[in-house]
């Protein structure tokens, strides 16, 4: 299990890689102490000259808030923004950020700093590990999906027309930041989509995670306990399977095989990643069902844990059923021609299963579209 203390308000998790050692630090009021928990972090990492990865959302909420600090301790900042959504997080975007780097003189003795939801620490992240075979990059996460999940772990990537995340490299960064104080600024569509992940964890790890969801419901107060102990459920996963070769870390895809399905198909925007994956969830749940031990009484809180936040259950009827399903097939949790599905025996006890057959997959898609 990752090491947890608490000092000054904040949780700090850390993370006990084979190669990498970081921390996670949750709490309030975070980011003007940058400067100071790099220099905690990892002193000989992060030099004297940065580049900020952002977008054109966040940058003007929270560019200065990170690089004003930083500049008065003496580091210099390069920014780059990128434009907000899911169509950034490309291959083309990657190499446009690393050519600006270039020109603007950064090396290897270079840190990259992702400020922004999963897109900009995917993509940044991604750019970290191929500018100059690899630099030291800084996660500061500004969503719930990123604080929660995907800033914590080292999955770094972008997606093509085939598919979700089907192009990158794991690259661990020196230091996650995320500040709750960010959260506060996401409108309700964007902060209700980060539990999908959330609701996730406490299906495959913690059905007391999501007794403490639905006594929360969608009031934004007591966050630094709820972000740290999906941090602490994502980190301890990840310890446990770094690299995705024992099977552990696949359970965090509970819901993703057909999630990642839906958002290739519907076209990257139309549904927010934690929209996706709650389809996805659904899914899962119903799966979980017919083919496992899960009763209905517990799938069904699930799934109204869901609706809670105003989280879709139900697919539009102009998505193409054979779209999706062809794109579960280009997923890369195929091995040798068979999916590998995450199922939950009960709340709180995933496994992974090769026995779903796709015909039962195909069948509970065409179950989303049901009312």
């Amino acid at each position: 299990m990752p090491d947890l203390s608490e000092h000054d308000g904040a949780t700090r998790i850390s993370l006990n890689l084979e190669r990498d050692r970081y921390d996670v630090i949750v709490g309030e009021g975070l980011l003007e102490k940058l400067p100071e928990l790099l220099a905690e972090a990892d002193p000989g990492a992060f030099r004297k000259r940065a580049v900020l990865v952002t977008d054109s959302t966040v940058g003007p909420l929270y560019a200065d808030a990170v690089s004003g600090p930083l500049r008065a301790a003496g580091i210099e900042v390069f920014e780059i923004t990128v434009p907000a959504g899911e169509a950034s997080k490309s291959m083309e975007v990657v190499t446009d950020v690393c050519r600006q780097m270039l020109r603007a003189g950064l090396d290897r003795k270079s840190f990259l700093i992702a400020l922004g939801g999963g897109v900009v620490g995917d993509l940044a992240g991604f750019a970290a590990s191929i500018f100059q075979r690899g630099i030291p990059f800084v996660q500061i996460p500004t969503t719930v999906v990123a604080q929660v999940d995907s800033s914590v772990g080292g999955k770094t990537g972008v997606n093509t027309p085939e598919g979700k995340n089907l192009v990158g490299a794991f690259h661990q960064p020196r230091l996650v930041v995320a500040d709750v104080t960010t959260l506060q600024s996401l409108p309700d569509r964007e902060y209700n989509e980060g539990f999908g992940e959330i609701i996730k964890h406490a299906a495959i790890r913690d059905p007391a995670l999501l007794s403490r969801v639905e006594a929360l419901g969608t009031r934004r107060e007591n966050l630094v306990p709820l972000i740290a102990r999906n941090v602490a459920i994502k980190a301890a996963v990840v310890e446990e399977d770094e690299r995705e070769t024992a099977g552990v870390r696949a359970l965090l895809n509970f819901g993703h095989t057909v999630g990642h399905g839906i958002e290739n198909a519907a076209g990257y925007g139309r549904f927010l990643h934690g929209e996706a994956i709650s389809l996805g969830l659904v899914a899962a749940v119903r799966l979980s069902v017919a083919c496992s031990s899960l009763t209905e009484k517990e799938g069904a809180r699930i799934i109204a844990a869901l609706r809670s936040f105003d989280l879709p259950t139900s697919l539009p009827g102009d998505l193409s059923r054979h779209d999706i399903v062809e794109a579960i097939g280009r997923d890369k949790k195929f091995e040798e021609g068979k999916v590998r599905f995450v199922l939950l025996r009960s709340l709180g006890d995933a496994f992974v299963s090769q026995t779903v057959p796709p015909r039962a997959i195909e069948d509970v898609v065409l179950t989303l579209y049901a009312p």
